[in-house]
């Protein structure tokens, strides 16, 4: 007999909003079809067909599944139909001839269905894009870093500072900036009691360095200390030794 199987140990590596791999990349887009999705099911989606039979928010959600798929997305320009089995899904009713005369008063009512549920859909898409865009904007601008750069690093997530919590700095540093993973991270040259650190930082963690200019800010010249002459007195004098 052979060897039993060994085990084969794989490294699993979670994407999470600080983690510098996605850069949260899954979870704003999990947050944005939360949103979508909230959207298309909260004003009360309802249509009846031809046999009576009336369709909700619930029986009609593939519709939005549909337009998500292909619809075209800009950050590839590709819809992700195309991106994940290389065709748009096509259906009957796209070949279904509007001229025609006897065209089942079924097939006619599921287009019209169809059709009224996938223009709802656009909108809801368009509008949770907008909104999750208009959400980021407020509060983040594009970075501007370039290689040789000097900056300084979050210590939000550092658990090897000395000393309190309370009393570590908010940033540290100085670093230079080794490489670019194009807009979402950087690479650094860690030096000090921080080079067991990944030196690869999301650019949400990082903050430029800004050197002090003497000519605008002029306080904050280093002017020398002047250390007050001592008072000349009397010499110190023994009044009385106490018995130990």
């Amino acid at each position: 007999m052979g060897k039993p199987p060994q085990p084969v140990w794989n490294k699993t590596i979670f994407s999470t909003a600080c983690h510098p791999q996605t850069d949260g990349l899954a979870e704003r887009m999990i947050q944005t079809l939360e949103e979508m999705i909230r959207r298309f099911c909260a004003y009360g989606l309802e249509f009846k067909d031809s046999d009576g039979f009336t369709h909700d928010c619930c029986t009609l959600i593939p519709a939005l599944a549909l337009a998500y798929k292909t619809s075209i997305h800009s950050s590839t320009g590709k819809t992700p139909a195309i991106l994940e089995k290389g065709w748009n899904p096509r259906l009957p009713y796209d070949t279904l001839k509007k001229d025609l005369v006897d065209i089942h008063p079924t097939a006619s009512s599921f287009k019209l269905i169809l059709d009224k549920v996938g223009h709802h859909a656009n909108i809801c898409m368009q509008d949770s894009f907008n909104y999750a865009k208009e959400r980021w904007d407020k509060i983040h601008k594009s970075p501007d870093f370039k290689i040789r750069d000097l900056v300084l690093v979050s210590t939000l997530n550092f658990n090897n500072i000395k000393g309190p919590k309370k009393l570590k700095d908010s940033f540290a540093g100085l670093f230079k900036i080794k490489a670019l993973h194009k807009t979402n991270a950087v690479h650094l040259e860690i030096t000090g009691e921080l080079m067991n650190k990944y030196p690869t930082f999301p650019v949400i963690l990082i903050k430029p360095y800004s050197s002090s200019d003497k000519e605008v800010f002029l306080l904050r010249n280093k002017h020398p200390l002047e250390i007050p002459p001592l008072e000349e007195g009397e010499g110190k004098k023994i009044v009385k030794v106490l018995k130990q």
